[in-house]
């Protein structure tokens, strides 16, 4: 047992159970043992890999997306350009890089991050050094104005909240102490928690289902939306997860690169969801227009990923252009990463359009 599986125990004997949200908060953030909070996680060295690590396509087409988007916007003199949870900042770099081929649109953008971690902070510091960054905890912290905003493989990592139905009504999934180690547990039916799911599987899941709301992530949606309906902008967020609300365990550990054991070494191993993508449109409502949520290798294919990978390998050796291929092809491909991960936008109700989501 680690020292936070030993703080979380000690913690559950003197209070009782914890739910599945607090675990899950505490083993990323926790400051001092959290997952985030101690290690850089990403890269083949790490224990995951997301596409900006993957291929710089990636990156470079998210910059030409947002200077469009901006354009679509009415052009502001000055705007946030902002991204929740931005890793090592590799897709910033990359996103600024491209988005250089407008100098009006470079030369509005504040870039703005929000991220928690003092490890990962150092690490965007160095890989966007040269330009002006400024670091927030939450994005509610982020100066008034115009945003575009950018979230990949942010929201998954939020906490969850999961619900069991049983015979007598919903309970919270809570995480107890076991004889050898954590295990899960149930409170007592029908938790307030129940009114956070949607309508549809609140009143229909059967027996034995278990379903997830992630609030942290809604009163972001939320949030976002509300700054582009009164200030203007838009937003951008990729993840994997399902297009409609849908019951399920979707709870899973990662650590080398393998499945782990989602009670064990707290802190030690990553833990994400499926985010609910239908629950996001809702939460951001009839004040911005949404576009998505499109499987990620339409969207991609649609910005040209395919066109910028040629013209990446014809200046390349063959061992690098065969790098620049397969990377292409993991993001794209439907049975890698082109249909699980989705794309979902947001903008102002006068948008027309937003590139990517045609057809």
């Amino acid at each position: 047992m680690n020292d936070l599986a030993r703080l979380l125990a000690r913690r559950i004997t003197v209070s009782g159970p914890i739910s599945v949200a607090e675990y899950m908060a505490l083993a990323l953030g926790h400051p001092e043992y959290g997952y985030y909070a101690t290690r850089d996680p990403f890269g083949r060295s790490g224990d995951f890999i997301t596409a900006p690590e993957i291929s710089q396509v990636f990156g470079e087409l998210i910059g030409l997306w947002c200077v469009q988007a901006w354009q679509d916007i009415g052009a502001p003199a000055a705007f946030n350009l902002v991204e929740l949870g931005p890793g090592r900042g590799t897709l910033m770099a990359d996103a600024l890089r491209a988005a250089a081929l407008s100098p009006e649109f470079s030369a509005a953008a504040q870039v703005h991050l929000v991220e928690t971690s003092p490890v990962l902070r150092q690490a965007q510091g160095r890989v966007l050094a040269g330009r002006q960054v400024d670091w927030h905890d939450r994005f509610e912290d982020i100066p008034d104005g115009p945003v575009l905003v950018i979230g990949n493989e942010f929201f998954d990592a939020l906490p969850v909240r999961q619900m069991q139905r049983t015979a007598e009504g919903w309970h919270e999934r809570l995480v107890a102490n076991g004889e050898d180690g954590f295990r899960f547990v149930l409170s007592a039916p029908d938790t307030p928690a129940a009114a956070l799911l949607a309508p549809d599987i609140r009143e229909s899941a059967p027996e034995g289902a278990i379903a997830e709301v992630q609030p942290a992530t809604l009163t972001i949606a939320a949030a976002v939306a509300t700054r582009i309906s009164a200030a203007g902008g838009a937003a951008i967020f990729i993840d994997y997860g399902h297009a409609k609300s849908a019951a399920g365990d979707t709870l899973q550990a990662v650590r080398g690169h393998q499945p782990h054991d989602v009670l064990t070494d707290p802190g030690d191993a990553d833990l994400t969801v499926h985010v609910d993508f239908a629950a996001l449109v809702r939460t951001a409502g009839s004040e911005v227009r949404h576009f998505g949520p499109v499987g990620q290798g339409a969207f991609l294919r649609n910005l040209g990923a395919e066109a910028r990978a040629k013209q990446l390998m014809a200046k390349a050796g063959p061992d690098q252009a065969a790098a620049i291929r397969s990377g292409v092809e993991r993001l794209i491909d439907p049975a890698e990463m082109g249909t699980l991960f989705k794309v979902l936008a947001l903008a102002p109700r006068n948008v027309p359009a937003l590139p990517g989501f045609e057809g």
